[in-house]
């Protein structure tokens, strides 16, 4: 049986206690424990795979650009937006999962 290293990522939902006390940002790592569960199989690592690689590239363009718009126009008051935009990477994620999971190659 192949172990499953997904499960790991389970345990950085244990921080999601943290939410409880703090701030809402850390409630949505309770979300990682249900990794923990999860029988992974082939397909499902495959599907993971590809669905970080979509969420990776749009952390990574979405981040340049904005830095690099920050840093030209200097306009600081934008920052809240941004860093909303950049949370966005969760959805993109979800989105590319669900889609890879139904095409089901």
């Amino acid at each position: 049986m192949k172990k499953n290293n997904l499960a790991y990522l389970g345990l950085l939902g244990l921080t999601g206690l943290l939410g409880l006390y703090n701030t809402w940002l850390f409630s949505l790592f309770s979300l990682f424990t249900l990794f923990i569960f999860i029988k992974a199989d082939e397909r499902f690592e495959k599907n993971v795979g590809l669905a970080s690689r979509n969420a990776f590239l749009f952390y990574a363009l979405l981040s340049t650009t904005l830095l690099a718009y920050i840093l030209v126009t200097k306009t600081y008051d934008t920052l809240p937006l941004i860093f909303v935009s950049l949370s966005q990477g969760v959805t993109i994620f979800s989105v590319s999962y669900a889609y890879y999971n139904k095409r089901g190659d």
